[in-house]
């Protein structure tokens, strides 16, 4: 991420500064990316097998979870993690809902006889990568498949490693999976975007995953649509002399307990709330059972910056971009309006980042690093196209005609030229 301007820089004060590196060992894992989506696109189920060997120790026979290994594997839940499984499908696809409404088709006449429109078509196919990862993330599946079946995707299948908790199969199966596939990294990536005899290829692939699946859908994308390149997690607090350092403190740790990479800040304007916040995390951590994966994503990406005033707080927060952005003002409808990138954006104390992770509905694929400056997270938009369509009368022609044959005879295309002189 770029600095700051000169004049933001001296507006600020760090309390606490990040003591990691951002950059990684990206070539690594490019040159292993590289191989592993050549392997797959030429040698197929074969090539899928010996990676999940490799990096999953897993000898599956069959990558695709049976009918029966679906039923079994919901079967198997706890049935209250079932009843707050299907509360979060009901409330993510309750908000699918509601947004794809908004998305609507277009018919209008701009000139007589000139009729321009678009249709709203959902993406035929759709691959949803599941990531296994520290923890069985139950609502993982959850925000990638149910917005693909509200937006009315024919095809969803979800790829997870081989092993997931059973509890994910199952998230994929209520979520709506037509097909569930045990295949992890970025072997999953590849056999998604080129097919393999065993697992279909895909128009557009979703969700998260680590370093190798992001780098996968980086060199896959173009054969297939991605939803974003998403980094470590992120949370960041803007706040005033209102925000409550211990609340601020156990919500930066409950989202820097998903990875040692997670960046987690305070933006304040107030000096005595950013001392008193970094005292309480130290304190927290001391009685955090997460602690040794919270513990040093705080040390190495924790970040607390005092602004001089709240228009510094508001710069220095747009500067950041963060995925998870919270905010903790007096008023934080009103601090909220003058905010602008930021993946989601948790309005008030009572607005825990934790409930849109799990099952408030709002979809937790989001932007990092710093890529909210230029989009949204997921949403049921992410799976349809909106495509034009024009038709012309008499009327429609005799406008556009004459000025599409001078600009065509201007630019020297005397096949342009006669295509548009054609229809007069």
């Amino acid at each position: 991420m770029a600095a700051p301007s000169a004049e933001l820089e001296r507006k600020i004060t760090r309390i606490k500064t990040p003591q990691a590196d951002a950059a990684s060992d990206a070539a690594t894992v490019e040159a292993t990316v590289k191989r592993i989506v050549a392997d797959v696109r030429s040698e197929g189920d074969a090539a899928v097998r010996r990676y999940a060997k490799a990096f999953d120790n897993s000898d599956l026979a069959a990558f695709e979870v049976s009918a029966t290994e679906r039923a079994a594997a919901v079967a198997a839940l706890d049935p209250q993690t079932r009843r707050d499984t299907e509360f979060a499908i009901e409330r993510v696809r309750a908000f699918a809902e509601a947004q794809l409404g908004t998305i609507l088709p277009l018919e209008v006449e701009t000139l007589p006889g000139l009729h321009l429109g678009h249709r709203v078509i959902p993406i035929r196919t759709v691959g949803a990568y599941v990531p296994g990862g520290r923890y069985p993330i139950l609502s993982a599946p959850v925000m990638t498949i149910v917005p693909a079946k509200v937006a009315g995707c024919a095809e969803v299948i979800a790829c997870l490693p081989p092993n997931a908790h059973a509890a994910m199969i199952a998230g994929c199966h209520l979520s709506g999976a037509d097909r569930i596939f045990r295949v992890g990294g970025a072997q999953a990536i590849a056999a998604m975007a080129f097919g393999t005899e065993s697992i279909p290829a895909v128009d557009k692939i979703v969700g998260p995953g680590n370093a190798y699946v992001n780098e996968a859908k980086r060199q896959v994308f173009g054969q297939v649509g991605i939803d974003q390149l998403a980094g470590p997690s992120e949370i960041f607090t803007v706040a005033d002399e209102t925000g409550k350092a211990a609340m601020i403190a156990t919500d930066l740790l409950a989202q820097a307990e998903h990875d040692v990479r997670t960046r987690v800040g305070l933006i304040t304007t107030d000096r005595a709330l950013a001392e008193a916040t970094l005292a309480e995390v130290e304190r927290q951590l001391g009685t955090l059972p997460t602690a040794n994966v919270a513990g040093p994503a705080w040390r190495d990406n924790g970040e607390i910056v005092v602004c001089a005033d709240e228009a510094a707080m508001i710069a220095y927060s747009d500067h950041i971009a963060a995925e998870h952005l919270q905010v903790h003002t007096r008023d934080p409808q009103a601090t909220a309006k003058k905010l602008s990138n930021y993946g989601s954006l948790f309005i008030g104390e009572l607005a825990s980042v934790v409930y849109s992770d799990k099952c408030c509905g709002t979809n937790h694929t989001l932007p990092t690093m710093a890529a909210a400056r230029y989009t949204g997270g997921l949403w049921v938009g992410s799976y349809v196209k909106i495509c034009t369509h024009q038709w012309l009368e008499p009327a429609g022609v005799a406008a556009v005609a004459p000025p599409a044959i001078r600009q065509s005879a201007t630019e020297g295309m005397e096949g342009h030229r006669r295509a548009a002189a054609l229809r007069q």
